[in-house]
């Protein structure tokens, strides 16, 4: 099933948005009548009839709209972005896929990547969100420093940091489920000791996401994954 993105849909007159109309008319070869399924990351899926053969002002009648329900817990996950690029959009396209709910990126003292182009992986996001069928866009912010970060997540609660030591609790050992989470992974020469000192002040926990090194990225995704396992226990 291929489904479309239009964030402002719910509106008096409804108009695909252009890069989108492309797409239908003149690469799916859509015309006037046919039916198609829009999603505007927010929660809903509509079924839509097109009303225009002009792409770029593609006007569309609502026929059905249906919501969905949030998920009861929120996923939050800052990361120092890697050197290559194609990594962080990998990582970005899978926890799409898996369900997260925001992505902070953040520069580290080690980072080697000092900006993200987050309308680049904005895009990416929507593409997996639509592969994935999935109602809700995650908020990608801007990069920011990751001293910046720490005041700005204050008022988080269960804020958990990943750093290996074998002294750490892992992760997924949590005994209880929780409603909002934050896991921030490090960059691939990991957070310095003075990071981890500020993370300590700042309240976050000191986890291990496994036994093994992983990479910034797998990381991610894994820690992603451990959340939902862990609030699986939600009823």
């Amino acid at each position: 099933m291929i489904i479309f993105y239009d964030p402002t849909i719910d509106s008096d007159h409804p108009i695909l948005q252009e890069e989108e109309a492309y797409h239908a008319m003149k690469v799916l070869q859509k015309k006037q009548g046919d039916v198609i399924q829009i999603v505007d990351g927010k929660g809903n899926f509509y079924q839509a009839e097109i009303n225009s053969s002009n792409y770029k002002k593609c006007e569309i009648k609502i026929l059905e709209k249906k919501s969905t329900k949030k998920r009861n817990y929120h996923v939050h996950i800052g990361i120092a972005p890697t050197k290559n690029n194609e990594r962080m959009e990998f990582f970005v396209e899978k926890c799409t896929e898996i369900g997260i709910d925001e992505i902070s990126f953040l520069q580290c003292e080690r980072s080697e990547r000092k900006e993200i182009k987050v309308d680049r992986m904005q895009k990416i996001a929507i593409a997996a969100m639509k592969q994935s069928v999935q109602a809700y866009l995650p908020t990608l912010h801007p990069m920011k420093k990751l001293s910046t970060f720490f005041s700005e997540a204050k008022n988080e609660t269960n804020k958990f940091i990943a750093h290996y030591q074998p002294e750490n609790k892992n992760l997924i050992d949590h005994p209880s489920p929780f409603s909002s989470s934050l896991l921030l992974i490090g960059p691939e020469g990991d957070f310095t000791p003075n990071e981890i000192e500020q993370a300590i002040e700042n309240k976050f926990e000191l986890v291990n996401l496994g036994n093994t090194r992983l990479r910034t990225e797998t990381a991610g995704m894994l820690g992603c994954n451990q959340i939902h396992i862990i609030n699986s226990k939600i009823k």
